[in-house]
């Protein structure tokens, strides 16, 4: 890790959560849950990137605000080759990210593949925009950045 990585200093709860990941042994910087996520943004101590496709954005809504790097596009979801330039447009490699997708499967992807390029302090945010599946196989009824109550819009 070159020396700029090293000296970016994170707010206390990234500490924390990084510190939990690397007791878990996780392959990124740790997982964030929706609410702490939304504090770290507007306190301005991480930027939010949602992973999800273009198609999810616009048809289940998205965070107002948060920068797009797709993980995944189209119905089949298939993997964005260019992810980790495009992250690399929208966020410096020693800035703390928080990755966001439906449910906190992708976006923990996302944030491996990042790390494993380079990025020092890229995050899961926990539960997705929608949340898990529940036992009628739907989504937003028990978790998630929507179930929350956390900013989101809808075109």
């Amino acid at each position: 890790m070159s020396a700029v990585l090293a000296e970016t200093s994170l707010h206390p709860v990234l500490e924390r959560v990084r510190d939990e990941a690397r007791a878990a042994a996780l392959p990124f910087a740790g997982s964030v849950p929706p609410v702490d996520a939304w504090a770290l943004v507007q306190a301005g101590a991480a930027v939010l990137v949602d992973v999800r496709s273009a198609e999810e954005r616009k048809f289940v809504g998205q965070v107002p605000g948060a920068a797009h790097v797709a993980w995944a596009s189209g119905t089949s979801l298939t993997r964005n080759p260019r992810f980790v330039r495009e992250l690399e447009a929208k966020v410096r490699k020693d800035e703390p990210a928080l990755l966001l997708c439906r449910s906190g499967k992708r976006s923990a992807l996302a944030a491996e593949a990042a790390t494993k390029a380079g990025f020092a302090n890229v995050f899961n945010v926990l539960e997705g925009f929608e949340g898990e599946l529940n036992d009628a196989q739907q989504r937003g009824t028990g978790d998630g950045w929507r179930f929350r109550g956390l900013p989101w819009i809808q075109d």
